[in-house]
């Protein structure tokens, strides 16, 4: 079916979209690579569609009822490609969504007719520029190449027949589009509402997938057929060097490809990166990028190796760890400064011991990235992320109670045993660097197991295997060591161990009072054992941090504006005064609350109010005409006001603003944190849920905020 035919069927409610479809949720870049893609004549896929003469709820109620016996068509799948080519060549909401609930109008897309490039408006770029056309005004056929040039004075006639053909030919492929076929795959008439739910549940969720990170590097091998070689031949190469990556490739590739991204981009997302442009980058630039990354694991390894004492990505948690130091590294010319080297081993131990990416990885790992690349004290900010994620970063005795080898601090309680130049206790020998068969590290329970389950632990009893297990049980030695030991009673064997190797107990902090040693005090033995590694993981986090310089540099906001919007970014012309009508506008003070309840409820960012979207600084002196007390003091009360009205005064401890003058005009600057609860806006005497995804504040569903809520804080 043509394009065309598809949107009349659209505006003539022949073509409607069921209730329990999902928004609007496309970003303004979405819309446009999709034109990107029309053009060029890419497919962009198949549209799925349910006939029936019983149709379910359609959103916006926009069908017409009153036709027994007629076959509608239920849009099941499609319905955010179709939405955006309806308003940007009708350049109308289509019926079935009402104005507010297109939160990103693609409307304000261009195309320059001539060189046939499609960007979103800029004064800077297109004021003035008659080769820069609105794409809506482009479909309504009321200019040609003709009436173009005729805006341009140019005098030299091959160059306007070249100019001419150009016009031409582009206008020709854009409107071209509306003759295009798409693909359509019908449910019959015969199928109910619950079947075709079925239909559609199986068509967004159901088969195997690439992985984001196995995309991305499929569109790098495109053009750079290499890469996967050169990333396996730099993990041999470190491997060479004594620094081992886990055993599965893939995800070591992915690794890899992350710090590919981050490298092109300065953002840690594979998805909804703005900036991630495959068709920017040539062969050449991946060379380039790739080289870059390179040489920082070249610098970080032995890094890791000698100062860290990680010999193996399996002492971390994760190797998303090791990208936003690779970042800094991007950054500063692949090298550390001063204090920088301890500083991030600092954060890289803290987001060990607290799981920092064990839960909504993209979303923290970018906004750690973010900072990174942004921050003028990135370590502080870092930290700060944790501490806010845990509400603490000292550790404490209970933390390691009932917890196995399987929890972070157990590779913690590796490290710093290592940094505390520990010895085997059957050869002396440092535990580090012991490799081989009989010399591997294991993992000892000092109270042997069959030991205590011979005295009135029970093997099958879930909560005794944890205390049997847990971390404050075991010890650090070679299989030799483990071997000798075997079931031997410890206040039988650590005895031998303290007269052959005096420190050796205490680098491995069991407690010196041999009366914890008798199997009848097991659990104040645990008890004791808790308190001397927590306090060991403390002092050695101390010790590291002592050497941070915190310094308290003003940060350059006008750079930050410069980069733009992202996830963590937003600007915003106002408070309250409309610049398209001239007037004052109270329904922009629910967008500024919007706005920061989706930093609020996903990772935090900063609200810029007085900057136009394209990075134009307009001011807020327009606002301050607005209210009683006409000047800074008075924007901020009714800033205040703001929050309070929409999102509660409870909100106030994750929200800071301060006013900051740039270019000779006011700004208003709003550092928002991530909430510990949910934040909802009270609109209209409804309860509204808002997040930050695809550089934009989007709107959530019931359902979608009942399980987003579920996982964000319950991971958190």
């Amino acid at each position: 079916m043509k394009t065309q035919q598809i949107l009349d069927n659209i505006e003539n409610l022949v073509l409607v979209v069921p209730e329990f479809q999902r928004e609007y949720v496309w970003s303004k870049e979405q819309a446009k690579q999709l034109m990107i893609s029309l053009f060029r004549d890419y497919p962009v896929g198949s549209l799925l569609i349910w006939q029936t003469s019983n149709p379910p709820e359609i959103k916006n109620k926009a069908i017409d009822r009153g036709k027994p016996g007629y076959i509608w068509e239920i849009l099941l799948d499609g319905q955010q490609r179709l939405t955006t080519l309806y308003l940007l060549i009708k350049g109308q909401i289509p019926p079935y969504y009402k104005e507010d609930e297109i939160i990103n109008d693609p409307r304000n897309l261009y195309f320059n007719i001539k060189d046939g490039e499609f960007s979103y408006y800029s004064k800077l770029k297109m004021e003035g520029d008659p080769l820069w056309k609105k794409v809506v005004d482009c479909f309504k056929n009321d200019f040609d190449a003709f009436t173009i040039l005729q805006e341009m004075d140019i005098n030299d006639k091959d160059e306007i027949r070249d100019i001419g053909t150009a016009i031409s030919k582009n206008l020709i492929k854009l409107r071209d589009i509306l003759k295009t076929d798409n693909p359509i795959q019908y449910v019959p008439t015969s199928a109910n509402i619950d079947e075709a739910i079925d239909v559609f549940d199986r068509v967004n969720s159901k088969g195997t997938k690439l992985t984001e990170a196995e995309l991305v590097l499929t569109h790098i091998t495109g053009r750079w057929p290499q890469a996967r070689s050169q990333m396996k031949q730099k993990i041999d190469e470190l491997e060479k060097k004594g620094f081992f990556f886990t055993s599965d490739y893939q995800k070591n590739l992915d690794f890899f490809t992350r710090c590919m991204v981050v490298s092109m981009t300065q953002s840690a997302r594979y998805s909804d990166n703005a900036k991630l442009k495959y068709e920017d980058f040539s062969r050449d630039d991946y060379i380039g990028y790739w080289n870059k990354v390179s040489k920082s694991m070249d610098y970080l390894v032995p890094i890791l190796r000698q100062d860290a004492l990680i010999s193996n990505t399996n002492d971390l948690n994760s190797t998303n760890l090791l990208v936003p130091i690779v970042a800094h590294l991007l950054k500063n010319g692949c090298r550390f400064l001063g204090f920088e080297k301890n500083s991030f081993l600092y954060w890289m131990f803290l987001a060990v011991v607290w799981s920092r990416y064990s839960g909504q990885t993209e979303q923290r790992l970018d906004k750690d990235v973010y900072l990174v690349m942004n921050s003028q004290n990135p370590i502080l900010d870092l930290v700060a992320q944790i501490e806010d994620q845990r509400g603490r970063i000292e550790v404490k005795s209970a933390d390691l109670q009932g917890r196995g080898s399987g929890h972070p601090i157990y590779k913690m309680l590796y490290i710093i045993t290592k940094h505390k130049k520990a010895v085997d206790w059957s050869n002396g020998g440092t535990i580090y660097d012991t490799m081989g068969n009989y010399y591997s590290i294991q993992s000892h329970h000092i109270f042997p197991q069959a030991l205590l389950y011979e005295n009135g632990l029970d093997s099958e009893n879930y909560l005794h295997k944890k205390k049997v297990n847990e971390i404050a049980n075991r010890a650090f030695i070679t299989r030799d060591a483990n071997y000798e030991i075997s079931d031997k009673k410890p206040s039988y064997y650590l005895p031998e161990v303290q007269e052959k190797y005096p420190r050796a107990l205490e680098q491995q902090f069991i407690p010196m009072d041999s009366s914890l040693w008798k199997v009848e005090k097991y659990d104040d033995f645990l008890e004791e054992r808790r308190k001397l590694i927590a306090d060991g993981i403390n002092t050695f986090l101390r010790k590291l941090r002592a050497q941070v310089v915190e310094t308290d540099l003003q940060r350059d906001w006008k750079e930050a504006i410069l980069r733009g919007e992202n996830d963590f970014v937003e600007f915003k012309s106002s408070m309250r005064w409309d610049y398209r009508e001239n007037c004052v506008n109270k329904t922009l003070e629910y967008v500024i609350a919007k706005t920061i309840s989706g930093f609020l409820n996903t990772e935090g960012g900063t609200l810029f109010i007085g900057v136009e979207d394209d990075g134009d600084i307009c001011g807020i002196e327009k606002d301050y005409s607005t209210i009683r007390n006409k000047n800074r003091d008075g924007f901020r009360l009714r800033f205040v006001e703001i929050v309070n009205n929409y999102l509660g005064k409870g909100f106030h401890e994750y929200i800071s603003e301060k006013i900051e003058t740039i270019d000779g005009k006011d700004i208003c600057i709003v550092n928002v944190s991530q909430s510990g609860t949910p934040v909802f806006v009270l609109h209209k005497e409804k309860q509204e849920f808002y997040i930050r995804a695809s550089a934009s504040t989007q709107p959530m569903g019931v359902k979608e905020a009942h399980e987003y809520i579920s996982y964000h804080w319950n991971n958190s």
